[in-house]
């Protein structure tokens, strides 16, 4: 297998699991049982634990060993700020292009980043696409609900089917016009994390907890558990 064709790969290993997670959901979500709202906090939960793990692991440390201490607060803070803004640019427009362009805000650099890596090592494009993946499969699972409150279901995990294909796009032309740029690399790393974190405690963090129940929010340390052991495989 040629490096192009190892790429998709890897990229679409990133994202297939929103379908998947829409799947999962579908099924859920058409049955009634005492344990769907748990459920549902618990993969929401997930979602942020594997998000923080993506941060700690993959998207900060490089940046740490190449960039200034400057560079690294401007860039961090740049990220968190710029999603803070289409955040609040989407809560304006709401609807489902609203929640599409949610699920594309870390989705989309990541894969650039994963393509921009790959030339330099593999095991690391191969470690981001098992984080993007990781992070997909729960938000793809909370998308579904949310995205079914403007679309039927058959046009949801159509349109979901459709996203998981989009960061192919995004990791190729990483590949294409940034792989010999380690330090742009890294800065765009950086800028995800730093976006990342301020959808952590916006957006997740707040939907995760469900009154007098204690179970849901143990979904974030098997998240963030799965990470550090991938982490620890591949680097």
């Amino acid at each position: 297998m040629n490096d192009v064709m190892r790429i998709i790969l890897y990229a679409y290993m990133g994202g297939f699991p929103i379908i998947l997670g829409g799947l999962l959901s579908y099924y859920i979500q058409n049955h009634d049982f005492t344990m769907k709202g748990r459920v549902n906090h618990w993969f929401i939960a997930f979602a942020g634990g594997a998000l923080i793990s993506a941060i700690s692991f993959a998207l900060v440390p490089q940046a740490i060993e190449s960039l200034s201490d400057i560079g690294l607060v401007i860039i961090f803070l740049s990220g968190t700020f710029t999603f803070m803004l289409i955040d609040k640019l989407i809560s304006n427009v709401g609807g489902s292009f609203g929640i599409i362009i949610s699920m594309l805000m870390d989705f989309l650099p990541e894969a650039l980043a994963l393509g921009a890596s790959f030339a330099y090592s593999p095991n690391f494009g191969l470690l981001l696409a098992i984080f993007i993946g990781l992070q997909n499969f729960p938000e793809g699972y909370g998308s579904y609900i949310e995205l079914t409150k403007f679309l039927s279901k058959k046009r949801t995990l159509l349109l979901m089917f459709g996203l998981s294909f989009v960061g192919i796009f995004s990791a190729v032309i990483g590949t294409v016009f940034l792989s010999n740029n380690q330090i742009l690399i890294d800065e765009i790393l950086l800028f995800a994390g730093g976006g990342i974190l301020y959808l952590v405690f916006q957006d997740i963090a707040p939907l995760a907890k469900e009154a007098n129940d204690w179970i849901p929010a143990s979904g974030a340390s098997i998240g963030f558990v799965i990470g550090m052991i991938g982490q620890k495989l591949l680097i």
